[in-house]
């Protein structure tokens, strides 16, 4: 439940549980627009979403998580079009959109004057992040409500991904209006987000799509961006991360650790991110397994992982998890 009671619309209350059926979708449309915040399923993980030109609804969603105001958002999008009156698109971004969108793929991108998305959303920047999601709920709620949606991880800030609503609600139950139920999302990581330095993609952050698969399309190299400042969401050094300490690349636990195995050899494991070494699989997985680890109540320990493919969205992931948490 919230602490601080200011306003009518930030008093404590249940969150609602909304079916994801028309009735359900037009209720949490009416709660974007009367300024709430709506947790809705996305094909990475549940994303908390608020009217992104609201600048009051921007705001609790920053509160609700407990999010660092130098963190920016990323805009949620039913369409191109939609996204091009907000900002400009390189060709390379383009090229990239209409390969991947829909899909988990964020694009930074410089504003368009004139854009009405409120301040906070890009935290200052001369950038927004955009992403057309593909999850069939997310678009009939973006369609429903008609315009952009700033949706960060419906979760508290720095804490593990939600990607079923159970975990919404163990985290952000009585801090949001609405949470609209469409069951355990697919890809299971977070969107890719690339930036653009003169026209040419970089990467900003691992993600739901392969860098591989990136170069394929742009038939060139994506280098990663190894610069200090924030300049998109998710490059916190510490995020995604349990309550519990968590150690990488481990082949044989300490005594009372939760082992999360990976891959054949990993039989004595509590839990698995896959038996048989799938990639996708652990991607899917990876947050799910990370909450029934956390609820253990003991260390964590996880096998190594291929740092290929998807394998190095989910290590960015797991690093980001392990990393030292701010004091």
């Amino acid at each position: 439940m919230k602490r601080g009671v200011t306003t009518m619309q930030d008093r404590p209350r249940s969150t609602e549980i909304l079916a994801p059926d028309d009735a359900g979708i037009a209720r949490a449309a009416a709660l974007l627009r009367a300024g709430e915040l709506v947790a809705m399923p996305t094909e990475t993980v549940y994303g908390l979403a608020g009217d992104a030109r609201n600048p009051d609804a921007v705001a609790r969603i920053f509160k609700a998580k407990g999010r660092p105001a130098h963190n920016p958002l990323i805009v949620h999008l039913g369409e191109l079009e939609a996204a091009q009156a907000l900002a400009e698109l390189p060709q390379a971004a383009l090229r990239l959109s209409a390969r991947f969108w829909p899909g988990p793929l964020t694009l930074v991108v410089p504003l368009r004057a004139g854009h009405g998305l409120a301040p906070a959303v890009t935290a200052g920047l001369p950038s927004v992040a955009l992403r057309l999601p593909a999850h069939p709920v997310a678009r009939a709620l973006l369609a429903a409500f008609g315009g952009p949606v700033a949706a960060p991880s419906a979760n508290p800030s720095g804490r593990i991904s939600p990607t079923r609503p159970a975990h919404v609600l163990a985290g952000l139950d009585g801090r949001i209006a609405g949470l609209l139920d469409g069951g355990a999302c697919d890809v299971g990581l977070e969107s890719t987000i690339l930036g653009f330095r003169g026209g040419r993609a970089v990467l900003l952050r691992a993600g739901g799509i392969s860098r591989e698969a990136l170069e394929e399309v742009l038939g060139t190299s994506v280098p990663e961006d190894h610069g200090t400042k924030i300049t998109a969401p998710g490059q916190l050094a510490s995020h995604y991360a349990p309550r519990a300490p968590l150690r990488l690349n481990v082949r044989m636990p300490h005594p009372g650790e939760v082992w999360i195995g990976f891959g054949p050899g990993c039989d004595a494991a509590e839990l698995t991110l896959s038996a048989r070494g799938d990639l996708i699989e652990a991607a899917a997985r990876l947050f799910a397994v990370l909450h029934a680890a956390d609820r253990l109540d003991r260390p964590i320990a996880v096998a190594p992982v291929p740092d290929t493919g998807l394998g190095a969205a989910i290590n960015d992931r797991l690093r980001r998890a392990a990393a030292p948490r701010p004091a």
